[in-house]
């Protein structure tokens, strides 16, 4: 017969998993497992120390607080053992990742290891300057691999310093592909400091951040959030505005109210998929390629509200004030946002928000980042059914309107926020309540 010794572990067994899951999950919630890239140490045990404390009281919230009534005793034991644990956590998560950073800096500083591949924009003094600055303090975590220049390459010699010159600027997005680069550094001569927007536009790419010489900030003060790198005189340019925890958050939220939604108007998308049909020939649910994340196209749905084949003769245009082309149903369904229900499946499968720039089509994207400065970086996030430019401007009539929009998403990708979205999505039930919807 067992004894009661021997049946305590395999009690122990599943609370263990649990709590251990538990763990794990709120360690990969907050970007714990993303990679250690020579971060700060006493930055990560600050922020192991925010972390497990944030735990130990969701596990001491769930494990004691219905069980402590009004003891004092209880409470105090809860307390100790609260406190005992959590240091417990704290000490060994943040030691094993200190010692795991203190081996990363050690591979640098010996081999060169674990470096992110860069390049430097700029072939005078100051990107000179910065090379060397880069090649003192390996641990900034980069490696040099080439200069890029601005101008043509006819009169540069093909090394500077015993780096090559691999490429001119309008040619910076092959050069990024094709050495695999993460990080691309903008040191420009005081002379060529114009050419700053149309560089980091260029170099909108996902998962390479861009670095500027502090003394060209001004130019896009305003525009973006910045952040001192290693303490090194760079500064990064348009860093993601989202921790880790908020975009877990956002996603989780997308996909629990999409799918509530789907399910409380599901009598009232069959009634609208009866009025569409029966009002006008053609499907009750349009479906049409748009641009979405980092460039990726997908298929968008929405209730139709054109008659079938609008655009069979004009091409890609916009849509209008009393446009023809809308039908008498799809008239309200636009007015009260209703056409934009089905787009909820797109939340679902992970190709839309419900909050963030409206996608548009190839043909229109094409167009617009020639003409409007820093556009594809509304790519830099996915899109949403409604945003900050929904609520605060009018429906696209020109490209006026078209660029001032542009403005309202920029601002929203470099401030997004989940309290920034519950101001958008409550801005936009009053727009549906109001009906003012096109």
């Amino acid at each position: 017969m067992p004894t009661e010794a021997s049946q305590a572990p395999a009690e122990l067994f599943l609370p263990a998993v649990v709590i251990t899951v538990f763990w794990l999950v709120l360690f990969s919630i907050f970007g714990m497992y993303n990679k250690l890239y020579l971060t700060s140490r006493f930055d990560e045990i600050l922020r192991v120390g925010k972390v497990t404390l944030l735990g130990t009281l969701v596990l001491f919230f769930v494990l004691f607080i219905d069980n402590l009534g009004w003891n004092t005793q209880n409470i105090n034991f809860a307390k100790s053992y609260t406190l005992t644990y959590w240091l417990v956590v704290f000490v060994i998560v943040a030691l094993f990742r200190v010692l795991v950073l203190t081996f990363e800096i050690h591979q640098v500083k010996r081999s060169g290891k674990g470096l992110h591949l860069a390049v430097i924009i700029g072939t005078g003094e100051t990107a000179r300057d910065i090379r060397a600055n880069l090649e003192r303090n390996k641990t900034s975590g980069m490696n040099v691999v080439g200069f890029v220049t601005e101008n043509g390459m006819s009169k540069l010699p093909k090394q500077i310093d015993g780096v090559p010159v691999i490429g001119r600027v309008d040619e910076i997005r092959d050069i990024i592909i094709r050495h695999s680069i993460k990080d691309v550094i903008v040191a420009l001569e005081h002379e060529d400091t114009e050419k700053l927007i149309k560089i980091v536009d260029d170099i909108d790419i996902a998962d390479v951040s861009v670095k500027i010489v502090p003394g060209f900030i001004h130019l896009i003060s305003g525009l973006n959030r910045t952040n001192q790198i290693f303490g090194l005189p760079l500064i990064e340019v348009m860093p993601d505005p989202m921790p880790s925890w908020e975009k877990f958050t956002k996603r989780l939220f997308d996909i629990l109210i999409s799918s509530i939604i789907l399910i409380v108007t599901l009598p009232l998308f069959l009634i609208l998929v009866l009025l569409v049909r029966l009002t006008s020939s053609g499907p009750a649910v349009f479906r049409q390629e748009r641009v979405g994340l980092y460039g990726r196209p997908f298929t968008m749905y929405k209730f139709r509200t054109m008659y079938e084949d609008a655009e069979h003769r004009s091409g890609p245009v916009w849509a209008k004030e009393n446009d023809p082309r809308i039908t008498p149903v799809g008239f309200w369904l636009r007015k009260l946002r209703l056409d934009e229900i089905p787009q909820l499946f797109n939340v679902l499968k992970g190709d839309m928000s419900l909050v963030g720039p409206r996608p548009e089509r190839q043909f229109f994207v094409d167009q617009f980042k020639k003409e409007i400065p820093l556009y594809t970086r509304r790519l830099r996030v996915r899109p949403g059914i409604t945003g900050w430019a929904q609520v605060k401007w009018k429906y696209d009539e020109s490209f006026e309107d078209v660029k001032e929009k542009t403005k309202y998403d920029l601002f929203y990708v470099e401030n997004m926020s989940l309290r920034m979205d519950f101001k958008i999505l409550i801005n936009t039930i009053f727009t549906v309540i109001a009906g003012k919807g096109q």
